[in-house]
């Protein structure tokens, strides 16, 4: 039987039954739905199932089994379930089962069960690294400082022989998690090097190249950008409001730089001038903007670290002094007399 995921209030729920996911749909009806079969998300008053009158379910014909790799790592993920709570200041839960891990980035944890054993590792975390010997923990370790991340990451493995443990990991700063099933983008993503939060065991995290030098130079996020690769769960992190959205063939969307969160490797990435000299100069939107052409689906973000940073360092005080009475009418007149 098909599982089902909700969305509503900030958070995913899943996966689940269809009468739990009737019960839930009742409590929620402003709630998004998904099941496999579906094409997208959908809104759950569209969805005739979750009103007592079910529809079949599409099944797809089996596919046939792809040719031996030759790389040494496995293409099967651990399946990890999850709950994403909060509102602008998220963290994702992760339900593992004995065996199972999930891979994060280093200072991600916000807390776990005492059976999840933790382990900081020389490369990328997926299988491949972990296993293959130095040369393969170099090369995920390589892959990493390219992209100018962490030489480490950790692992949090459920090591007990029976039951169901759990690790939290937390946002960085206000914005949405996003779950992304690589399985279900082709088994790649492209993503912006400070987006991915943490994944389930055996997704690769390597480099993306950007194939056009001017690209690389002004598309906000330099020449290299990080993919993820495999069939498992990844969760990335949007700074401010998340936007969702898939491109058409041949459909193009101006992107601010460092708006762009994730898109499927199908997306194709380039940047244009903003306008002429007089725009670029004082229109405030610096001299490039991305350009997105589908077909694909891509993240976007309203609020760019970068762009939250540079305000607030545009704020602080010059010379490392506090600022304690701005905004009052002594703190303008006698500013200065400090």
């Amino acid at each position: 039987m098909a599982q089902w995921y909700l969305s509503y209030d900030g958070q995913q729920v899943g996966p689940m039954e269809l009468e739990q996911a009737r019960v839930q749909a009742a409590a929620h009806p402003g709630a998004h739905a998904w099941r496999d079969g579906l094409p997208s998300w959908q809104p759950v008053a569209e969805i005739a199932e979750l009103h007592g009158s079910p529809t079949p379910i599409v099944k797809r014909a089996p596919e046939p089994a792809p040719p031996v790799a030759a790389s040494p790592r496995p293409t099967v993920a651990d399946e990890v379930d999850y709950i994403v709570y909060g509102h602008e200041m998220q963290f994702v839960e992760i339900e593992l089962d004995p065996g199972e891990s999930a891979v994060a980035e280093a200072g991600a944890m916000m807390y776990k069960d005492p059976a999840i054993r933790l382990e900081t590792i020389f490369g990328d975390g997926s299988r491949g690294s972990s296993s293959g010997g130095f040369m393969g923990k170099l090369l995920g370790a390589g892959k990493r400082l390219l992209t100018g991340e962490n030489l480490f990451m950790t692992v949090f493995t459920h090591a007990g022989s029976y039951g169901k443990a759990r690790v939290a990991f937390a946002a960085p700063y206000p914005g949405n998690i996003v779950p992304i099933s690589l399985a279900k983008m082709g088994g790649s993503l492209i993503c912006q090097k400070d987006s991915f939060l943490c994944a389930a065991r055996g997704v690769s995290i390597g480099i993306h190249f950007q194939r056009r030098i001017l690209t690389g130079l002004f598309g906000g996020e330099g020449f290299i950008m990080q993919k993820l690769e495999g069939d498992g769960l990844v969760f990335v992190h949007a700074g401010g409001t998340l936007m969702e959205r898939e491109l058409k063939a041949g459909e193009t969307l101006h992107v601010d730089t460092g708006c762009l969160v994730a898109m499927q490797a199908s997306v194709e990435f380039d940047i244009e001038m903003v306008g002429g000299i007089k725009s670029a100069l004082f229109g405030g939107e610096g001299l490039f903007f991305a350009t997105l052409r589908g077909s694909g689906h891509i993240w976007l973000q309203s609020l760019p670290f970068s762009r939250l940073a540079g305000r607030m360092l545009a704020s602080a005080p010059s010379g490392g002094r506090a600022v304690s009475d701005e905004g009052s009418i002594l703190g303008g007149l006698f500013g200065g007399n400090r």
